[in-house]
């Protein structure tokens, strides 16, 4: 049991690293474009993000035997 969530586990660390090339592509959209504010849609891929990395630590974490 110990590697059940291995592969989704891996496959949510991809997703977060393509939430954070989304969220660079967008600074870098803002920037060209003479922006000077965060784009909206950056702080919501970087949440996005955290929550994934977060849920793949979870699944990292060993089973608990007292639930």
């Amino acid at each position: 049991m110990a590697g059940e969530f291995d592969e989704i586990r891996d496959r949510l660390n991809v997703i977060a690293e393509e939430l954070a090339d989304l969220a660079i592509l967008r600074l870098r959209e803002s920037i060209d474009a003479g922006g000077h504010e965060l784009p909206v849609d950056e702080k919501r891929l970087t949440q996005a993000r955290r929550a994934v990395e977060k849920a793949a630590h979870l699944l990292s974490k060993p089973e608990r035997s007292d639930w």
